[in-house]
């Protein structure tokens, strides 16, 4: 699976015969740089290897879904018009797609873009407060797993789940490395090699693999996996500004499942939750927000992370009261 540090604590003045500036106390009621913080965690050595142990493709049908492929093929197309190298739409978007199936699919099937990474388990990505086992961000997110210690650092979990803007994100990058790979001297093979280089599960040779397959097999589509993957885009107001949220629901994931289910990775599966990028004092952050009727806890809740920031090393925690999904009349409205 593939940082800014400086989060403000909400100071309150206290009104009475002197004001003081306190710290924020333990709960805290906006999302952003406010909050109760977690945070200090490392890489995962066991996420690691549990990446690359289950990392080799079944064999059979390479399935992916229909409208994603589309998103690949058109970004994979505008990265080769732009290469320094001489390489095919067919063979970017081949390089595209082969570290999907490794990273979140290696049954085979559609992956999906809603894919929530389960390996890192760390207690810096859960809500201090435990008002619910599913308050938990998942740092690697989508198809690429796009993970907010790499590839991931400047977008939202809504970016990363829509295959047009992940592919979008992905391709100039796979790209670019392929091609400067090539103009060093190297052969094919080491420049795709060196193009996969961001994620684990192609570092045992998982993704050539799935490469040739593409090349000799090609891509049986799937229908039923959509650009969002089982997530929905949705229109949210959030402290009086209007913003396009994506609602990410595990038990809505099309394509391939195995991570909703509870014994499939350490980590959590996510309580749903809607996505969406704040600003707040000129920062911008990636928000996700709970609603307590999809937790349970006895509050919303709001985990920010600093768009740049690792969300191992920091994220910001808040009661919430202040979200109106304005399309399905959810929240508080």
């Amino acid at each position: 699976m593939v940082g800014g540090r400086d989060f403000r604590r909400r100071r309150a003045v206290l009104a009475g015969g002197l004001a003081t500036l306190l710290l924020a106390p333990a709960t805290a009621w906006a999302a952003g740089g406010d909050g109760v913080r977690s945070g200090g965690g490392g890489d995962n050595p066991t996420a690691e290897r549990l990446t690359r142990e289950r990392a080799w493709v079944q064999a059979g049908p390479l399935r992916f879904g229909a409208e994603p492929l589309a998103a690949v093929e058109s970004a994979a197309t505008a990265a080769a018009a732009d290469a320094t190298c001489s390489i095919s739409a067919t063979t970017a978007t081949h390089l595209l797609l082969a570290p999907t199936w490794p990273e979140v699919a290696p049954s085979g099937a559609a992956p999906s873009p809603m894919t929530l990474s389960r390996y890192d388990d760390q207690p810096a990505l859960a809500d201090p407060e435990q008002r619910s086992p599913g308050l938990f961000f998942n740092p690697g997110v989508g198809m690429w797993q796009l993970d907010s210690a790499g590839l991931g650092a400047d977008v939202t979990a809504a970016t990363a789940i829509d295959a047009g803007s992940a592919a979008r994100e992905v391709a100039p990058g796979i790209v670019a490395a392929y091609c400067t790979a090539l103009s060093a001297g190297r052969g094919a093979a080491e420049a795709r090699a060196t193009a996969w280089r961001p994620w684990h599960a192609c570092d045992d040779g998982a993704c050539e693999d799935v490469f040739a397959r593409l090349g000799s097999e090609g891509v049986t589509t799937d229908r039923a996996t959509s650009r969002h993957g089982g997530a929905e885009p949705r229109r949210c107001t959030y402290q009086g500004t209007a913003y396009d949220c994506l609602y990410v629901d595990p038990a809505a994931a099309e394509g391939e499942d195995a991570w909703t289910f509870p014994g499939y990775g350490p980590a959590p599966v996510a309580d749903p939750f809607y996505a969406f990028r704040h600003a707040e004092g000129g920062v911008a952050y990636e928000v996700r927000y709970w609603l307590s009727a999809d937790s349970g806890a006895g509050t919303d809740v709001s985990a920010s992370r600093r768009l740049g920031v690792n969300a191992r090393t920091a994220l910001t925690w808040a009661a919430e009261s202040d979200l109106c999904d304005t399309t399905a009349g959810r929240g508080h409205c």
